[in-house]
């Protein structure tokens, strides 16, 4: 859903969150013209796949429903194995590492939430990496 609403600045209440897809997108950004291919995973790959979606990649959002404990708590393991992947000097040559945010969603089902925002800052803080909640 957040795919879809960064591409169409809309929010589509039928999302199914089960279905992988890549999404092509074109935006200006800092007066640039950017080609985005965005996989939207659907979170329920084994270790060998997330490995190979993870060096296609170069850059992340890691998603976490606030309204899921375990989805916090795969933050870490992605943020390392992205980190970990891409310090591979055997990729395209260079070890600098891709941008990653971590993203809370869901900020706005408060009475349901089991993460809370202090969680998501600590963890962001102890990674290095910026935080954003959203709804």
């Amino acid at each position: 859903a957040l795919t879809v609403r960064f591409i169409t600045r809309r929010f589509i209440g039928d999302y199914d969150p089960t279905l992988e897809m890549i999404y092509r997108h074109v935006a200006v950004i800092d007066g640039e013209m950017v080609h985005f291919e965005i996989l939207d995973t659907a979170g329920q790959e084994d270790s060998l796949q997330i490995e190979e979606k993870i060096k296609w990649g170069d850059g992340f959002a890691v998603v976490y429903s606030v309204t899921d404990r375990c989805s916090f708590d795969e933050v870490m393991r992605l943020c390392f194995l992205i980190n970990h992947l891409h310090a591979s000097p055997k990729r395209s040559g260079s070890a600098e590492q891709p941008p990653v945010v971590i993203v809370g969603n869901k900020k706005d089902l408060q009475f349901d939430r089991m993460v809370s925002t202090e969680d998501g800052e600590n963890l962001s803080k102890a990674l290095k990496i910026p935080f954003y909640e959203i709804s």
